[in-house]
């Protein structure tokens, strides 16, 4: 576990990547905004959480991190041990966890429960979607009090780490440890924390992103059951996520086999091959913030 610490005091605000080691967009986003020595107006510690299965390019080494909080300091598994060393450096603190995904490219957040720190939150978000796990957050670290977390786009994609970087950067600026920035109106390279590495100038797809709305709307979702998947050779998925199926309409195929919904809802983190056992979540739309 790397930690970097930035501003005076004890942070009260983190930032957690690469819990899973198979997600390094996380990491490279972390390391990007350090490498950038940003001016924070409060202080906040950014987490590389699971370095051994990042330098392995594994999801994990012994137990999924993310399903192994509290974890435990004697353990024989990695990843307990881990998980009870990550929880204390995030105790205390409101925490952004960055993940990416195997089922949709575009970013969105997730929630224990939509709560009052969390309606702060989101909507400063360059997300349209938020999810609340509901009943499926055992052992991960979203049952952390005052957890964000993003799946910042498609895994090893350098699509998901320049989101997973936007998003920190927008976090980072709800929870005021980041001013607000100067955003450019021509093409220059957007001032003194225009937000590229080094001395780049700043893109114009960048500067829409420094420019976008205050608060977003976000459309709310929350996860009702999973969605089993027997073992098979080939998988297809043929609902799109966050799209309704309807009761009776085709989702997806295990080879020759297909399934069928038995009744409406709206799939969630449906991937072919993003489980070993499921193919995702059913979910049900419950309103939009703010």
């Amino acid at each position: 576990m790397r930690i970097y610490e930035l501003g005076d005091g004890t942070p009260d605000v983190s930032v957690i990547g690469s819990i899973h080691g198979d997600e390094p967009c996380g990491a490279r986003a972390i390391e990007r905004l350090v490498a950038e020595d940003p001016d924070v107006e409060r202080p906040v510690k950014f987490i590389i959480a699971n370095e051994e299965a990042l330098d392995a390019d594994v999801r994990y080494l012994d137990d999924d991190l993310n399903r192994a909080f509290p974890g435990d300091p004697n353990a024989d598994s990695h990843e307990r041990r881990l998980a009870h060393d990550l929880g204390r450096e995030v105790r205390g603190t409101t925490a952004f966890s960055i993940h990416s995904t195997q089922s949709y490219a575009d970013p969105f957040a997730i929630v224990d429960t939509v709560d009052a720190i969390s309606r702060s939150i989101l909507p400063h978000l360059p997300v349209d979607v938020v999810v609340e796990t509901n009943n499926f957050a055992e052992g991960r670290l979203i049952e952390h009090a005052h957890t964000v977390e993003v799946e910042a786009g498609l895994q090893k994609s350098d699509e998901a780490a320049k989101n997973a970087y936007w998003l920190i950067r927008a976090f980072l600026t709800a929870t005021n440890v980041l001013p607000a920035p100067a955003v450019a109106s021509d093409g220059g390279n957007g001032g003194g924390d225009g937000g590229g590495a080094g001395d780049s100038p700043v893109s114009k797809d960048d500067r829409l992103r420094l420019a976008a709305p205050e608060e977003n709307s976000l459309d709310v979702y929350r996860l009702l059951e999973m969605i089993p998947k027997p073992a098979a050779k080939e998988y297809e998925v043929l609902a799109t996520n966050f799209e309704p199926v309807e009761g009776g309409q085709p989702f997806a195929r295990a080879d020759d086999e297909t399934f069928v919904a038995d009744r409406d809802f709206y799939p969630v983190l449906l991937s072919a091959y993003g489980y070993a056992d499921i193919f995702g979540y059913a979910g049900e739309k419950v309103g939009t913030l703010p």
